[in-house]
């Protein structure tokens, strides 16, 4: 299952396919008692996309086989014992993708030309993904990071690795007037590779970068390269060779002082806001402002979550599962507000006072 949305993997999600690109969305759940009927609610809603592709006329019988068939790949590939909050599966004639997001998705089916993806881009602004850059003098690491987990990763040559008789690591460390392992060229060169690998990887993946090293290797990595002033560093030993258990262990700490910084500083740019008339709250507000691209700065509460009715001008509050309801509305603005180059931020419950779980900056 897909975890991880790069720009590069979303432009190819939305690129138009041939009729029909099918979207299948659940959610799903960590922990009994809920996990215990996600099998049964994939399997019917995967029943009634069959349903939907055998009663459109516009689905000839070859693609409807195709696209069946693909839906069935994606179901084996799904693993509900590893699920989060959400599940997607795209399926088109040709091709299939299973995505698990740590944010809940609405029960839906849709056939169209293209793939539905605002509950993906909104699941991974929820997520503030992150890098985690672990250096020593005899490994380099890069983990992925979301809301409770990092993963190691293995791509854009990570891990590095340098093979050396008697090495030591960054546990080695000579004094007097033998030379440390961070003062040889041979190490110098080995974390050149590693700033240019990294740099790659945050040109195609941008996210906030921290860096784990005891001090020595901080700072040869400050020397030799630009990636260490494009990140936080975290002076922290050890972490190359570490587990991600350990790694997640060591920057708790820091991503929730992050978070605090973070949410203060959202909460001062709305108060600000509210002095220059350009602040704006309430879900109907946001979504006018969201199409006509004046929202700046958007701030949503981790778990704010609401259904709706469209009329046209306004949106009306409305029940989970009536006709032409709409429960995933906040995931299409966020959405809209990215498309249209606004920052989005999500804040811990609570955060926005009496802005009742959304609120903005404008532009104008």
């Amino acid at each position: 299952m897909e975890h991880a949305l790069s720009p590069a993997t979303l432009a190819e999600l939305r690129r138009p396919r041939p009729y029909p690109a099918v979207s299948v969305l659940t959610p799903t759940h960590r922990r009994e008692p809920g996990s215990g009927q996600d099998p049964v609610r994939l399997r019917n809603v995967l029943a009634e996309a069959r349903k939907r592709l055998e009663s459109d006329p516009a689905v000839t019988r070859d693609r409807r086989a195709d696209v069946v068939a693909q839906l069935d790949r994606a179901l084996a590939e799904v693993d509900l014992a590893h699920a989060e909050d959400g599940l997607v599966i795209f399926a088109a004639p040709g091709e299939h993708q299973v995505w698990s997001l740590g944010r809940t998705v609405p029960e839906r089916v849709v056939l169209s030309d293209t793939f539905l993806t605002r509950n993906l881009v909104a699941a991974q602004t929820a997520a503030r993904p992150f890098w985690v850059l672990s250096v020593s003098a005899d490994r380099v690491t890069l983990w992925s990071g979301g809301p409770d987990r990092v993963a190691e990763v293995h791509a854009g040559g990570f891990p590095l690795i340098r093979s050396q008789e008697n090495f030591d690591a960054e546990r080695q460390m000579r004094v007097g007037e033998v030379p440390s392992t961070f003062s040889d060229e041979s190490t110098r060169q080995f974390l050149r590779e590693a700033c240019s690998a990294m740099n790659t990887v945050l040109r195609e993946q941008p996210r906030t970068l921290y860096i784990t090293g005891d001090q020595a290797a901080l700072s040869l990595l400050d020397e030799v390269g630009s990636i260490a002033r494009a990140g936080v560093q975290v002076r922290r030993g050890g972490l190359a060779h570490a587990g991600p258990d350990a790694v997640w262990q060591a920057m708790r700490p820091v991503l929730e002082a992050e978070t605090a910084r973070d949410t203060t500083s959202v909460v001062r740019e709305l108060t600000s806001a509210r002095g220059h008339r350009t602040f704006a709250a309430g879900l109907d507000e946001l979504w006018q402002s969201a199409r006509e691209g004046r929202v700046r700065l958007l701030a949503v509460e981790e778990n704010y979550r609401v259904t709706v009715r469209d009329l046209g001008e306004h949106l009306v509050p409305a029940e989970p599962g009536e006709p032409e309801s709409r429960d995933d509305i906040v995931d299409e603005i966020v959405e809209q507000c990215l498309e249209t180059g606004a920052e989005v931020r999500f804040v811990p419950d609570g955060a926005l006072g009496d802005a009742a779980g959304i609120a903005g900056v404008l532009r104008y």
